[in-house]
């Protein structure tokens, strides 16, 4: 089942790849973290489905180079909730919705869906969000090209303790300055 719902995800191109790169990134950040196996593994399938809600949402809103309509944005904020309702009815898959439903939310509270802040965000959600933000950052977007490994960290520095958890987020940013090859991204 994770299989296919992960092929469902990944047959979009936007999205190929994407959940597994993320997946690999909350893994490298939980073992740092200190997590046990159980968890580390629930984070990873978490990490891989994170993003099941964007295939509710039209696939021209993806590759729109302009400026989002506020109903355009408010259609793409609406994808956490969209694939919590999705893995709702995947009892095996239930676990990772704390995970699909705030990974956008904010350390300082203004994020979405419900403007969670701090630790009321569970923690493999605050995880995920560095993570996606890492790989939403050196990937290119069709209103943007792609950021550098390193322009992307220090976008994470500058937002540690508002957008991110200041923990996550410095042991993050460490993990890669360490130059772990596998973390990082072929800079652009």
């Amino acid at each position: 089942m994770l299989a296919g719902l992960c092929e469902a995800i990944d047959a979009r191109p936007y999205m190929r790849g994407h959940g597994s790169r993320v997946s690999e990134l909350a893994e490298a950040i939980a073992v740092r973290l200190g997590w046990g196996a159980d968890r580390v593994r629930r984070l990873r399938i978490g990490a891989l489905l994170h993003d099941i809600g964007k295939l509710a949402v039209a696939d021209t809103l993806w590759h729109k180079a302009e400026e989002l309509s506020d109903d355009e944005f408010a259609a793409i904020r609406a994808h956490p909730a969209a694939g919590m309702r999705i893995l709702a009815r995947q009892s095996d898959f239930r676990f990772a919705i704390p995970q699909v439903l705030f990974h956008h939310e904010r350390w300082d509270g203004g994020g979405y869906p419900s403007r969670r802040r701090g630790e009321e965000i569970p923690l493999e959600a605050r995880v995920l969000a560095v993570a996606d933000a890492y790989d939403a950052m050196t990937s290119p977007r069709p209103y943007r090209p792609a950021l550098t490994s390193e322009r992307a960290l220090r976008e994470i520095e500058r937002c540690s303790g508002s957008q991110f958890d200041p923990v996550v987020a410095g042991t993050f940013v460490d993990l890669c300055r360490a130059r772990a090859p596998r973390l990082l991204a072929a800079d652009g």
